[in-house]
């Protein structure tokens, strides 16, 4: 006997006309608290985000304050360098004899020098007229550029307008003329480039302090331990200087009274107490004679 085979039912296909999506909610979750944005910040993310600021904020701001500080102190030592250059060749073309380093009255005389003016607290014209430093026994070597006898961070000025210059050399380098013999007799004077016993220990220029500055030639009476002339400051308590190797120098200066703020006044001599600041540009200056 044969029975009937079960037929299967067909499947029931939907009609893509006629179907509607059934959209499936999830079931509210009763241990969560209710939803948020979570594109917002809670309370807690923002003052840890504050937080991170302040500290870095405190960690940059110093080094963001002393930017400008430190820039100027770049251009005070690329100005020595190119004084430097021209100092070089001066002696290069001249059979290596430096360049003339006058006192005052004989650059007031003759204009023979290095930096041909002599600055003072009046109204005087060297103060202010760079074609005295255009005319100096370095311009030609110069470019006619003045703007490297002076530092940026000196802004002084005085009674006639802003000094046009801030650097000197150092007395035992180069002819002194009038006053040879005058300060250091028992020390070197380098009058010849190859003269210069340790070219990487002796400066040639710096930045001088305004009130000590008149004519281009730095001296202190070196067994006297005073400052007769006092080098700059102007760089964060530090001095630039330039040396006869071509090395330049920031210095930072150790004694109190060594930095001294620009009054607008000629300054008088004083002892060097503690003598360490002394000590230390001495031994850069010259070497005493066998």
């Amino acid at each position: 006997m044969q029975f009937a085979r079960e037929i299967e039912p067909l499947p029931c296909i939907p009609d893509p006309l006629n179907s509607v999506p059934v959209i499936q909610h999830p079931k509210p979750d009763r241990n969560r608290g209710p939803a948020r944005n979570r594109g917002a910040f809670t309370l807690v993310e923002l003052l840890v985000v504050m937080a991170i600021i302040a500290i870095l904020a405190a960690l940059l701001l110093p080094a963001i304050s002393n930017s400008p500080k430190k820039a100027k102190s770049i251009i005070c030592l690329s100005n020595q360098k190119q004084l430097w250059s021209a100092w070089l060749m001066y002696a290069d073309e001249n059979g290596d004899v430096l360049v003339n380093n006058h006192g005052v009255p004989e650059t007031l005389a003759r204009r023979q020098t290095w930096a041909n003016n002599v600055q003072d607290w009046l109204a005087s014209d060297d103060n202010t007229n760079t074609a005295l430093l255009a005319g100096s026994k370095l311009a030609p070597w110069l470019g006619g550029n003045t703007a490297v006898y002076k530092c940026p961070a000196d802004q002084t000025p005085g009674p006639n307008g802003q000094r046009i210059r801030t650097m000197s050399m150092n007395s035992m380098v180069g002819n002194p003329g009038e006053v040879a013999g005058r300060f250091n007799p028992l020390y070197e004077q380098f009058l010849k480039k190859s003269s210069i016993v340790n070219p990487s220990m002796t400066f040639v220029f710096l930045d001088e302090q305004a009130d000590t500055l008149n004519d281009g030639f730095f001296a202190n009476h070196l067994e006297d331990y005073k400052w007769g002339n006092m080098p700059g400051s102007y760089h964060d308590r530090a001095v630039c200087l330039a040396f006869a190797d071509g090395h330049g120098e920031r210095h930072q200066w150790q004694v109190t009274t060594t930095v001294q703020a620009v009054r607008g006044a000629r300054m008088d001599a004083f002892a060097a107490t503690p003598t360490t600041d002394f000590e230390w540009l001495k031994v850069r200056t010259s070497v005493k004679k066998p």
